[in-house]
């Protein structure tokens, strides 16, 4: 994608010496990290003619690998006279990791065009962004990583948290970020920032390649001034393509499609991603195809729609499940087919099924042995409609009949999980996820991404709005939910008006990540914070229990007298907790006591938490279980019963797993 430069006033530097040409290029003398920040300000995104910053907002912890240098540069750029238009906000953190999962969060609401960065020292404060980076590698979402890093010159050797590797004298921990990054460089001369500053760009713009973008950046070289040419700090657009497909993949893909008597979408993120929901919606409706949707993909229709069977895979709902057992013809669009969603290769049972991949990477669009149709997930769906149309297809009406009904069972099922028979009792999980089902519209955000909420969510939520839905589950990131909540309030606020955005947490990952709270009230951002609290990793538990291994280290609970944890729970008191951190906090003891809590919390003008402890679910209010398997290997050989059991049980599903070739 090639930028457009529109020309900028320019200011010229010192006089031309003698030797230099009679009209020499202006030149601005600035620091490197002064360069960076002002060329930041001046990049944007376009895409359907609508413009934006690219990097609107810069995150930052710091320490001497970056306060004198993008430091020093942000209270320039915040408070200098670049203009409003190109000043460069600063968003306070108090975890590194934290600060990369709220500029994540703010990526995926913003639609992946507008991202933030994230500035550290060196040493730990680098090293806390590998898991923020993987999360956003993962999940194909773009963020800006500027980590301090060791002198470029060595005058000092080893510097404070320098890694000292014997065998190479350039490796440093940022090191540690190259393979969860889409781009990595270092810039150890000023002059090399200008080529790296553009490639950043374009791969944080492109729709194929984004992810983690990291610039480290030697704290000596941050500091160091450079005459940079004018233009350098021209504003640019980086156009956001959308790719046609391919003429003769389109032809196989209408072909395939024409054939299939049982088709079936799987609507990943891609869907959300390209703003494809109503051409979807269109496709659906002049061909009556079911859709199911993977974890990322949840919202691309609404849940009433009645081509819309919910979710599929190992967190799926029956109806989606048996959908995908019986298909001859299975369209993936925007989706990676991670191990959950194919059931660890056993959902897609008939012999015969072949698969048909819509994505914007080649190398997703060839997952599973399909014809790939390799186009932006809007432009492909138009051109398949477009091609469809006049050609007379459309499913059986038995086969539309059928999930239908399927589908009509399936909330039945729902209804009974989030039904609170007694209001006076403590309410389990599911019915924590009925009340708040009942109070909110198409405005509210739910942000997820560890432990069992994703399952219980991803099977019975009914998602109102295309972005409702926020479950990070690429990577399944514990923590990543409180400052992704931020993230998103930053970018989803419209006027005097923002829309409610719950962070849903349970007692696990709170205390996993619970920095960003302070950030919440301090910025007076209304973050709607529910903590559910369990005693425990009640997720990995029931994981634990059912292959062997007795749910041994997931209860948080005191040590018995032989060494294990079956004693009372902790005395820790999570409420007391985030009220220390600043948060207003509603206790709900009872189901009732949930109902006007999160109402009052959902009508909250600042950050307010509710706290509930939750029951262990029966079986009418527990959730349904899992609709496939998942395989998580089991010990082979074994001197316990459970162990020995769940490896029977291992062998027999494991049988059921093809390759599609």
């Amino acid at each position: 994608m090639s930028p457009t430069s529109p020309a900028s006033p320019a200011r010229s530097a010192s006089p031309a010496s003698p030797e230099s040409p009679k009209n020499p290029a202006p030149t601005r003398r600035l620091t490197t990290a002064q360069a960076l920040v002002a060329f930041l300000a001046r990049q944007y995104t376009e895409r359907d003619g609508r413009r934006q910053r690219l990097i609107s907002a810069t995150w930052g912890i710091f320490g001497h690998g970056n306060v004198a240098g993008i430091g020093q540069a942000l209270v320039e750029a915040g408070h200098g006279g670049n203009g409003t238009a190109h000043r460069m906000p600063y968003l306070q953190g108090r975890n590194e990791q934290a600060m990369v999962h709220a500029a994540v969060g703010y990526a995926r609401q913003s639609g992946r065009l507008s991202a933030h960065a994230v500035t550290t020292s060196i040493g730990p404060g680098a090293t806390n962004l590998v898991t923020g980076a993987a999360l956003a590698t993962i999940n194909r979402l773009p963020v800006l990583l500027l980590p301090g890093d060791t002198f470029a010159t060595r005058p000092a050797d080893p510097v404070l948290q320098q890694l000292e590797v014997p065998y190479a004298g350039d490796v440093s921990v940022n090191d540690c970020l190259r393979p969860v990054s889409r781009y990595f460089d270092r810039i150890t001369r000023p002059e090399a920032l200008i080529p790296a500053a553009l490639q950043a760009m374009r791969v944080l713009a492109d729709p194929a390649e984004t992810g983690a973008v990291t610039l480290a950046l030697p704290q000596d070289v941050q500091a160091e001034a450079y005459d940079w040419p004018e233009e350098f700090f021209a504003e640019r657009d980086w156009h956001v393509r959308r790719p046609a497909p391919d003429t003769y993949e389109l032809e196989t893909a209408v072909r395939a499609i024409r054939s299939a008597r049982r088709p079936l979408i799987v609507a990943g993120g891609g869907v959300r991603h390209s703003t494809a929901e109503e051409t979807l919606a269109a496709f659906t409706a002049a061909t009556r195809i079911p859709v199911a949707s993977t974890q990322a993909g949840k919202g691309a229709l609404r849940h009433d729609h009645p081509a819309d069977v919910g979710g599929i895979g190992h967190t799926g709902t029956a109806t989606a499940d048996e959908l995908a057992r019986t298909a001859d013809l299975v369209i993936g669009i925007g989706t990676r087919f991670s191990d959950f969603t194919t059931a660890s290769g056993t959902l897609f049972a008939d012999p015969d099924v072949r698969f048909l991949h819509l994505n914007i990477t080649a190398f997703d669009a060839h997952k599973l042995a399909a014809l790939p149709l390799v186009a932006d997930a809007r432009a492909g769906l138009e051109a398949l409609t477009a091609a469809l149309a006049g050609r007379g297809y459309r499913v059986d009406p038995a086969y539309e009949t059928e999930y239908t009904g399927a589908k009509e069972a399936w909330e039945e099922r729902v209804e009974a999980s989030f039904a609170t028979p007694d209001p006076t009792a403590r309410p389990t999980q599911t019915q924590v996820l009925g009340l708040l089902d009942d109070l909110v519209t198409e405005e509210d955000i739910l942000i997820n991404a560890a432990g069992s909420l994703p399952g219980d969510l991803h099977k019975l939520w009914r998602t109102r709005s295309r972005d409702q839905y926020h479950v990070e589950y690429g990577y399944s990131c514990m923590g990543y939910e409180i400052p992704a909540a931020i993230g998103v309030l930053l970018a989803a606020g419209t006027g005097q008006r923002t829309r409610p955005v719950w962070a849903l947490v349970g007692d696990g990952t709170y205390l996993m990540n619970p920095t960003e709270i302070v950030t919440a009230v301090q910025e007076n951002l209304p973050l709607k914070l529910l903590i559910l609290q369990n005693h425990g990793y009640a997720s990995i538990g029931g994981l634990s229990a059912s292959v062997g291994a007795e749910g041994f280290g997931t209860a948080y609970r005191h040590r018995d007298p032989d060494g294990g944890f079956t004693g009372p729970p902790l005395p820790v008191d999570l409420a007391a907790n985030a009220a220390s951190l600043g948060l207003r906090v509603l206790r709900a003891a009872t189901v009732d006591d949930l109902r006007k809590a999160l109402s009052e919390a959902r009508d909250a003008e600042g950050p307010t938490c509710v706290y509930v402890e939750t029951e262990t679910p029966d079986t009418v209010s527990g959730p349904p279980p899992a609709q496939a398997w998942w395989d998580v290997p089991v010990a082979e050989t074994a001197s316990r019963p459970a162990a020995v059991k769940a490896r029977e049980e291992y062998d027999r599903q494991v049988a059921a797993r093809r390759r599609h070739l």
